[in-house]
């Protein structure tokens, strides 16, 4: 079985998808890494827009009121656990600062540009590989 491209993914803020479960969308949800140790928050998802699946969390911190915050995206299959306003990452806050960042306010923003390197900074398998599953959350 050969490798397929990334599919396209969307902002979830900038499409007319909606999730497939009212509950799945963390948007705002304080995320934490494996310590326990605030990162900063979700700010927006990124979407499958074929499968209609969400394959990165956008996380802002710092900066003040939004303004200035750093963004990371990390891959769902970073994710160990949802609660109810928390999001776990199973990564330290150091590995999740030093993970490579994007900027939200590039108009010409391709979050497929990086994504090999950006799964490989996590060790994951990416989801366009040929027998990739997708995670399955503690959610709520």
């Amino acid at each position: 079985m050969t490798e397929k491209e990334p599919l396209g993914l969307v902002r979830l803020d900038d499409s007319d998808l909606m999730l497939a479960k009212a509950e799945d969308d963390v948007r705002g949800a304080s995320v934490v890494d494996s310590d326990g140790t605030e990162i900063g928050k979700v700010s927006s998802l990124f979407v499958d827009a074929d499968e209609r699946r969400v394959r990165l969390l956008d996380v802002a911190s710092g900066g003040l009121l939004g303004i200035g915050a750093a963004h990371r995206l990390i891959p769902v299959d970073a994710v160990v656990q949802v609660s109810e306003d928390q999001v776990t990452i199973g990564r330290t806050r150091n590995e999740i600062a030093h993970a490579p960042g994007y900027d939200p306010e590039l108009t010409e923003f391709d979050p497929t540009e990086n994504l090999e390197e950006l799964y490989g900074y996590y060790g994951m398998t990416p989801y366009w590989f040929p027998g990739y599953r997708y995670p399955r959350f503690p959610f709520r």
